[in-house]
């Protein structure tokens, strides 16, 4: 039976033992999409995250999609256009379940202009990266990811600890609403300045937040005790961080890292300038959304400007992916770039590897199968000290939202190795019901992005799409029951291009299959564009576990 869902009533969150459709592989991805409303920002616009990510285009391609979930047979295929359903294809019982592709516009065409426009026609919508690909899990999507760069930086330049250590930091929605906890997990003091008081609210009732401050000087107040204490605190303050990072360099505080997860990819229904409340940028967005643009640019200036003094202060100064040093630059801030974007900075080995965030739901919606496959992580990866850590330090700080879910950055092997497992878990009645594998579209193989994934390649292959094209194709001919292909929209219109799989374990032969090759397959794909760009890591992982490279 479905859960009530305190935060959005009207969106339950899935669970039981019953199928409405045909067989596990839809039930699952059906359970999943339910899943992304019932711990989306907006569910009742089809908007899950980033302002404008969306599940579905509207109303009525939703409404089809789940009609079409619970009649497909094993050899049909269900395909999806930018979130409308537009055809069921008699395909073959190893075929996905289901294949999209979201907010794909022609080369010269990708332009936020064109894709507002777009939008407002019906045409198009855009997914996100886990949005559209029903594949969102709540903000614990990206803690790890938050938690494991706060974490390299503390060994880079803290002595591997961050007690004692001020995070500057902007931005509660889904994507953002990670840092404070994150930041507390790392042991830091973190303040969280965001424009909403409701997303404060809600990331405080929902234990990723600690306090929210009535003021800047009581939020830096809290900061400071909590730095002379060495004691982990998350503080929120309502204001707008274009206003609020210069005036903490105007007095003289310098932050021991800094970083902005506001919606500054979207200037229009996204980021809020400074000097605009909620009320007038929500009538702008339909009256005006030119003079959004143009004052939400402006703001950026300010923004960034502040972030780069800080940064030549000696502050860990960072992009954390949301174009906010484009907007800077394209304001006149030449310098934006002197900010490192994360990836590049923190991650890359690791990505090297194929190590990245890898997740699992519960579509029983019993959080004691969580709990069994944690003690399968820990059993299986005794020595892999970021896993096990992290593991740890989920169960005792991360909530689930909506189905009970986690995530671990495993790499090539590792996840096929924990998937299989599962599936047997499955296969043996020792968990209330099978189990969906995903990861972020931000994956090795799987990403785009000049500006986020992969800026400064080593072989200049930066703006080069066709590795997520061929991460799709794979997955399809591998069997996967979800692949996505989706690029950007809004202010990212043109600026990425990504790949997302889901694979449900059923406990069946045919599910094993499907996770042996398209898991292998994916991570073997994101060793093989990190080593054809000539890294060390990958060269070596590839050699180390015969991934099949082929060398020129």
């Amino acid at each position: 039976m479905p859960e009530a869902n305190p935060r959005h009533p009207d969106f339950p969150i899935p669970g039981g033992p019953e199928l409405r459709t045909k067989s596990w592989r839809t039930e699952g991805l059906l359970r999943l999409l339910e899943n992304v409303l019932a711990v989306g920002e907006a569910p009742e616009k089809l908007i899950v995250y980033a302002a404008l990510g969306k599940a579905a285009r509207n109303w009525p391609a939703h409404g089809a999609i789940v009609k079409s979930l619970t009649e497909i047979d094993e050899d049909e295929t269900l395909i999806i256009q930018s979130g409308k359903p537009v055809g069921i294809l008699k395909t073959h019982a190893g075929a996905p379940m289901v294949i999209m592709a979201n907010c794909n516009i022609v080369g010269q065409w990708a332009k936020a202009e064109n894709f507002y426009d777009l939008e407002r026609k019906g045409l198009i919508c855009w997914g996100g990266l886990t949005a559209g690909a029903w594949q969102y899990i709540g903000s614990q999507g990206v803690i790890q990811g938050t938690y494991e760069i706060f974490m390299r930086i503390a060994e880079r330049r803290f002595a591997g600890a961050l007690a004692g250590r001020f995070i500057l930091t902007a931005g509660l929605g889904g994507m953002g609403g990670a840092q404070p906890l994150a930041g507390r997990m790392a042991g830091a003091a973190i303040l969280c300045v965001d424009v909403d008081p409701a997303r404060a609210r809600m990331r405080k009732e929902i234990g990723f937040l600690d306090e929210i401050a009535p003021d800047l000087d009581t939020a830096l107040a809290m900061i400071s005790a909590a730095q002379a204490e060495k004691r982990a605190l998350s503080v929120a303050l309502i204001g707008n961080a274009a206003e609020i990072y210069p005036e903490i360099a105007r007095r003289g505080i310098t932050p021991d890292i800094v970083t902005d997860q506001t919606s500054a990819h979207d200037l229009v229904y996204g980021y809020v300038p400074a000097g605009y409340d909620l009320d007038r940028v929500r009538r702008l967005r339909e009256q005006n959304p030119e003079e959004l643009i143009e004052a939400g640019r402006e703001s950026i200036t300010h923004h960034v400007a502040a972030m780069l003094e800080f940064q030549a202060r000696g502050a860990e100064v960072f992009d954390n992916g949301n174009l906010i040093r484009t907007q800077a630059k394209q304001g006149g801030i030449e310098h934006a770039f002197d900010i490192p974007i994360f990836t590049e900075a923190y991650l890359r080995p690791l990505f090297a590897r194929a190590i990245g965030p890898f997740r699992w739901m519960a579509l029983s919606g019993d959080p004691g199968d969580i709990a069994q496959i944690d003690d399968l992580v820990l059993e299986m990866f005794p020595d892999n000290a970021i896993v096990t850590n992290w593991i740890r330090l989920a169960r005792a700080h991360v909530p689930f939202e909506g189905l009970p879910a986690r995530i671990a950055w495993l790499g090539h092997g590792e996840r096929t190795a924990l998937a299989r497992a599962v599936n047997q878990m499955v296969a043996d009645g020792r968990l209330s019901g099978p189990v969906a594998f995903s990861r972020d579209h931000l994956d090795a193989g799987a990403m785009a992005h000049p500006n986020i994934m992969t800026e400064n390649m080593r072989d200049g292959s930066d703006a080069i799409a066709d590795w997520p094209l061929i991460s799709a194709m794979t997955l399809c001919a591998s069997g996967a029951d979800l692949v996505a292909v989706h690029s950007g929209g809004g202010g990212y219109a043109g600026y990425m291009t990504s790949s997302g799989v889901t694979v449900i374990a059923d406990g069946t032969a045919a599910a094993d299959q499907r996770l042996k090759l398209a898991l292998t397959n994916d991570t073997a794909l994101g060793v093989i564009r990190y080593a054809d760009a000539g890294y060390s890591d990958a060269l070596d992982e590839a050699a180390k576990k015969d991934v099949g490279h082929i060398r020129l």
